[in-house]
């Protein structure tokens, strides 16, 4: 019977095959679920909670499965092993999720770790508009598979902010673009509204902008929407094959 286990490294890579030359095919982040498949000594077969991905994780210290309190509000936001701000010990990425355990001044701490609380939001927090920060990860790196502050690619762009809204959301674009009912025409576009190519996907910010994680120029940029329609049919020979409002 599978066992439960909550992930509590920073960010964790799930490979398609049991070596690290394979195919990133996505990440859990600090506080994501997953039951163990199968276990061997260097490698474990996992599915995710989340998301029911499943493929391998090399073999960690993993901690019991664990119900958060809290999740990262911030693209990223600093840990330390003191509640102080001396020695920072690393980094949360957007959408994690903690249990708080106690809290001095402006730190909480959990699993031996202390954050600033005005990092942090409770787990039944939603954004009225599940998009409206969606331009903190401007700038940041495209990496297939990613799903943090290092590196996103499209579709993470996507679920880690329905995620973060406490809404399920597919990992893979081919799955989103079934996964969401209602669909719009490209006229009646609006914010929050989410565009889907073969393979691609971007978020509304605008009738006129969008943001994407965009593999061509390496990272996330926020792109008219005409000129990236133009651009992606003309590079890529590829149409949009749907407009979502979620």
């Amino acid at each position: 019977m599978s066992k439960f286990y909550t992930n509590n490294y920073s960010d964790i890579n799930l490979y398609r095959k049991k070596s690290s030359k394979s195919e990133v095919m996505t990440q859990m982040i600090y506080g994501d679920n997953f039951s163990a498949i199968k276990k061997s000594n260097k490698w474990w077969k996992i599915k995710i909670k989340e998301d029911g991905y499943i493929g391998f994780v090399k073999k960690k210290n993993f901690i019991k499965s664990v119900k958060p309190t809290h999740k990262v509000s911030k693209l990223s936001a600093k840990i330390y092993k003191k509640p102080n701000f001396k020695k920072p010990s690393g980094k949360l990425t957007f959408g994690t999720k903690i249990k708080f355990e106690e809290k001095k001044s402006r730190f909480i701490k959990f699993q031996n770790n202390w954050i600033e609380a005005k990092n942090l939001k409770p787990m039944k927090f939603k954004n009225k508009n599940v998009f409206s920060n969606a331009k903190i990860f401007k700038n940041v790196k495209y990496k297939w598979g990613g799903k943090s502050f290092k590196g996103i690619d499209c579709s993470a762009l996507i679920q880690v902010f329905l995620n973060f809204n406490n809404k399920y959301c597919p990992r893979d674009a081919k799955d989103q673009v079934k996964y969401f009912k209602k669909n719009i025409k490209l006229k009646s576009i609006k914010k929050n509204d989410i565009i889907f190519w073969k393979g691609h996907v971007a978020v509304a910010l605008s009738k006129n902008k969008l943001i994407h994680a965009y593999g061509p120029m390496k990272k996330t940029v926020i792109m008219g929407i005409d000129q990236t329609i133009k651009r992606i049919e003309k590079t890529a020979n590829l149409k949009v094959i749907g407009i979502k409002r979620i």
